[in-house]
């Protein structure tokens, strides 16, 4: 009897996490293939619209999709959005190609913020999965701690060591797993500042672009990491990436 139940709640789960993602897929997967059929149709305005909702309202994007988008800004003239995307596109694909693009849509000779290490990658791969590696740990610690009930093995503390260990994953995954805020520089040009005032220290000025890391907002300005120490640029001269 109790593997009759065990079995139950494995399989009752599986079944509804994979109901739940097919859903989800399927909603988004169906608006993205309209999407690229009227992208393939020259229909950019349109494609670029859909995309668009995709990306703000839905939180989902493919790397194609902002290649894409990329595509479509450049030919508007919005070298500001198809910097965005491509910087976006970056984290996903980082090559020399894409900064010589966005150098060349931004009259950048050099950009900062795009260097990207084996070890930077990895952990932005888990990042990005952050939601399913912690929703699947919470499955696992749920499962074991069902059967250490049906087995009744709750009052033998060896039992409970895997159940320990999953606790102890899911808090690092749920709480040490966020990517860093990063923006792009988008105003020419912009002022970096040694304070959040127009009266602080003058650090550098310079040109759209560059890929910083956003610590923390204050007022009007962020504070952001710039050549390992903490500065300041007004908000409304960098997108959030």
């Amino acid at each position: 009897m109790p593997n009759i139940k065990r079995n139950f709640i494995i399989k009752f789960s599986i079944f509804l996490i994979v109901i739940l993602q097919s859903i989800n897929c399927q909603a988004n997967n169906e608006k993205l293939i309209l999407a690229d059929s009227l992208f393939n149709a020259k229909s950019y305005q349109e494609a670029y619209n859909l995309y668009t909702d995709i990306l703000q309202n839905e939180d989902a994007y493919s790397p194609a999709m902002l290649l894409k988008m990329a595509y479509i800004t450049e030919g508007m003239g919005n070298y500001e959005d198809a910097s965005l995307y491509l910087s976006k596109y970056y984290d996903h694909n980082p090559s020399p190609k894409v900064i010589s693009k966005i150098k060349s849509l931004t009259d950048q000779p050099e950009l900062k913020g795009y260097t990207f290490s084996d070890k930077a990658q990895f952990f932005k791969l888990l990042t990005d999965h952050q939601q399913p590696i912690t929703g699947t740990l919470a499955l696992l610690l749920i499962i074991s701690l069902i059967l250490v009930l049906v087995k009744k093995k709750a009052n033998k503390p060896k039992y409970l060591i895997p159940s320990m260990i999953l606790v102890a994953l899911v808090f690092l995954s749920n709480n040490l797993l966020n990517a860093p805020q990063t923006g792009i520089i988008k105003e020419s040009p912009t002022i970096i500042m040694g304070g959040p005032t127009a009266a602080g220290k003058f650090i550098d000025k310079v040109n759209p672009g560059h890929r910083v890391i956003i610590k923390s907002s204050e007022d009007i300005w962020y504070r952001i990491d710039w050549n390992g120490q903490d500065a300041y640029v007004k908000k409304e001269a960098i997108s959030k990436l």
